[in-house]
């Protein structure tokens, strides 16, 4: 058996990323940076209110309470018209500009109108009372108070979020430089499987690899492709695998990786692939196909469906992020407290055991999320961590344990 780490490796080691694309900003959720993002602008780029209020000139108001006359009204998206003069403020709403001759924003809950009238022409003007003093700058926001021009914004390798596409949009980019988001073909094998809701005949299963792994490469941030169901046929594996071959940056397969007389998935990309079939000290998810047909990587996972998407996580998904130029590809552990005792029987293997973890105690905490049976998809279900359990004996209660925090 062959050591975790060493697999991880070989895996990483034949996806590389790809090359860099130029996508528009509205589709960059979750891609990475290929080039450094330097800001063209200040923002914002002009000083600008966080208060509705009143500007006024702060010198006025040192011996607040004080009235002042009130000569215009500025909404956000509209420029001053006129300068605050002494004895002078401008009613002002969050986000507009500060008019020339004010120097700081009283908030409107801090004033109150005296004299009702029109700001200008005929007739008596509005007077605001100011209740309080403030200093100069009091509520602006000056220019460039989120980021000046020629700031090193984001560098390369920066998976891009909500907040990072709002930053991008802020500095007017329509599109982006990153490494391209994978399409990425899923496919189920093996004569026992169906998928049509049909009554089950004498050794049949229902197909629930392809659904789960379509729906982990979703999370992955890739575009999943389903290929489909494929029958024990050596023709219909190889015509599916050539489909997602022509269609899809990398495959994702499940079943038909073992040593068995029907595993046809293993001699099909034998004979059209650069395989290499191997056996990993883990547990679930030992046996691992990975390599290439042409220039697209291959993942050859076990047909069980917890060593499926145990091997989903521990190598495919680590591949695939590598491929779209994740600069840590690999999910981290954390450290955390067994909450309950964490039993095994030593051989040879590193256990990863499904589990449910829980903030406790100003840490993490962790039990098991049921049965750990390769087959038992149910606790997986429950599962958002997966417990690092090295060989020997297992954790007790209490004791250190790393984990792989799933959501």
């Amino acid at each position: 058996m062959l050591p975790l780490e060493a697999v991880r490796e070989f895996v990483l080691d034949r996806c590389p990323a790809r090359t860099p694309v130029s996508v528009p900003v509205a589709d960059a959720l979750g891609l990475v940076t290929a080039s450094e993002i330097i800001s063209a602008e200040a923002i914002p780029q002009f000083a600008n209110t966080a208060m509705d209020g009143f500007a006024v000139r702060s010198a006025d108001v040192v011996d607040a309470p004080c009235d002042l006359r009130v000569i215009e009204t500025i909404a956000a998206g509209h420029a001053p018209q006129v300068t605050v003069g002494p004895g002078e403020a401008s009613r002002i709403m969050t986000g507009a500009t500060i008019p020339p001759g004010a120097d700081a924003v009283v908030m409107v809950e801090r004033t109150s109108i005296v004299t009702d009238g029109p700001a200008s022409g005929d007739g008596a003007a509005e007077i605001v009372r100011v209740e309080v003093s403030v200093p100069s700058g009091n509520h602006v926001r000056p220019v460039g108070d989120d980021l000046h021009a020629g700031t090193h914004v984001f560098g390369v390798g920066t998976e891009l979020t909500a907040g990072h596409l709002g930053v991008l949009c802020s500095l007017g980019m329509t599109e982006v430089e990153v490494f391209p988001r994978l399409r990425v073909g899923v496919l189920s094998t093996g004569d026992e499987l169906v998928d049509d809701g049909s009554p089950l005949r004498p050794g049949q299963i229902r197909d629930s690899n392809r659904r789960t792994l379509l729906a982990l490469a979703h999370r992955a941030d890739v575009i999943p492709v389903d290929l489909g169901l494929s029958p024990d046929e050596p023709d219909k594996i190889e015509a599916a695998i050539s489909t997602g071959i022509d269609t899809c940056d990398a495959i994702v397969t499940s079943g038909g990786v073992s040593m068995g007389d029907f595993d046809y998935v293993k001699a099909v990309l034998d004979r059209i692939g650069d395989m290499r079939w191997m056996q990993v000290a883990i547990k679930p998810a030992k046996p691992l196909a990975f390599g290439t047909v042409g220039d697209v990587p291959v993942f050859g996972l076990p047909g069980n469906p917890v060593s499926s998407m145990v091997s989903f996580e521990l190598f495919a998904r680590p591949g695939l992020r590598s491929m779209m130029g994740h600069p840590d590809p690999v999910r981290p552990t954390v450290a955390a407290t067994a909450a309950e005792d964490l039993p095994r029987r030593a051989d040879g293997k590193t256990h990863f055991m499904r589990v449910l973890a829980t903030s406790a105690n100003g840490g993490i905490e962790v039990r098991s999320a049921g049965g750990q049976g390769s087959h038992m998809l149910w606790a997986m279900a429950k599962a958002n961590a997966l417990a690092v359990v090295p060989d020997g004996d297992g954790v007790r209660a209490g004791g250190p344990v790393d984990v792989l925090l799933l959501d």
